[in-house]
């Protein structure tokens, strides 16, 4: 017996939650790019769905930006209306949140309660809603490390912060598949041959996007705004200047996105290796459609990026590229979910 049928409105709900999951990584990314992360010094879980009323408040709001070192370094001089608009992200990113938690919680009560949700299945939902709630504490987390000395957040907790992001809306959408999926055979020779290329992939991407987490905490995506050279050269000049060695691949601008460059090209010629090689295998119609959806994924991706740097990322461009860093990466997953072993699935 599988979870498909009675357990389809479980799957269509993880699966409208999986987008809303996605909106928030987008409307998380156009906090960071406009620089709007750190316009909010509180964190009030219940209270701080009621934004500033009045002239007071927003003046209080206002005078809390600017003791923290963000306001001298980048926002010296703006007005309220100018913190009103940045103000107006990092609420609507904390407020969509709180949504979120919200659209979990309720429904997953009533499935419960009505005794929907297969066996087994309670404990991977249950799990999620707490990742859910540590995620909160992790942005929080985030956000107080560009209070007091520094003047942006800490590049290694905004890695962290999307990384758990990432991993709450795969497991997502990993268990709508599994909702929602139908039996299928066997799989061919090929298929079985192919799903390592296919766990391979998906680590890249993930590998990738993180990567592209420490570009934007140390806004190295404006130091070389070049392609395919970075300058003149390759291997950017400065690649190996911090040390020990490893603070390069995390702290030297220039060095993280020559990683995040190499890592992208990497991951969309592994893709098309893929795809170039299972063209004449034995596949199924599903495998092949979503290994072709992932191909056009990946290129779409890598030319998103390459328009984001040579245009000195412009904040537009610069969230859709997030935003299909995150449909890369579901494409990769769905592909991974559709090449499982009959036997793994779950009720089996």
């Amino acid at each position: 017996m599988t979870l498909a049928g009675p357990a389809r409105p479980l799957g269509r709900w993880l699966a409208l939650w999986a987008a809303m999951l996605l909106t928030l990584i987008v409307i998380g990314g156009a906090t960071r790019l406009t620089e709007s992360g750190l316009s909010i010094t509180e964190w009030k879980p219940v209270t701080g769905v009621i934004p500033p009323i009045g002239a007071e408040q927003w003046n209080d709001a206002f005078t809390q930006y600017r003791q923290i070192p963000q306001y001298a370094a980048i926002h010296a001089g703006m007005t309220l209306a100018q913190f009103q608009r940045i103000f107006l992200w990092e609420y609507t990113h904390r407020l969509w949140a709180r949504l979120v938690g919200l659209a979990f919680a309720i429904p997953l009560v009533v499935f419960l309660v009505r005794g929907m949700v297969p066996r087994g299945m309670g404990r991977r939902l249950w799990l999620l809603l707490i990742l859910l709630g540590a995620q909160g504490a992790l942005g929080w987390f985030m956000v107080s490390s560009g209070l007091s000395a520094r003047t942006e957040v800490s590049q290694y907790r905004l890695a962290a912060h999307l990384a758990a992001a990432l991993l709450i809306y795969g497991a997502t959408v990993w268990t709508a598949a599994d909702f929602l999926a139908r039996p299928r055979a066997r799989l061919t020779p090929d298929e079985r041959v192919l799903r390592r290329g296919a766990w391979a992939i998906t680590v890249l991407t993930v590998l990738t996007a993180i990567a592209g987490a420490f570009v934007a905490g140390l806004r190295a995506g404006r130091v070389f705004n070049t392609f395919p050279l970075m300058g003149d050269q390759v291997v950017p000049a400065g690649y190996g200047a911090f040390s020990p060695w490893w603070r390069n691949l995390f702290e030297n601008p220039g060095a993280v996105q020559f990683d995040h460059r190499l890592l992208a090209i990497v991951t969309v010629l592994s893709i098309l290796g893929l795809w170039w090689r299972a063209r004449h295998q034995a596949l199924s119609p599903l495998t092949r459609r979503l290994l072709g959806w992932l191909a056009v994924a990946g290129l779409l991706q890598l030319s998103l990026g390459i328009a984001t740097l040579l245009l000195m990322v412009p904040v537009v461009l610069g969230v859709v590229h997030q935003g299909m860093a995150v449909l890369l990466f579901t494409s990769a997953l769905l592909l991974l979910h559709a090449l499982r072993r009959p036997e793994d699935e779950p009720g089996r």
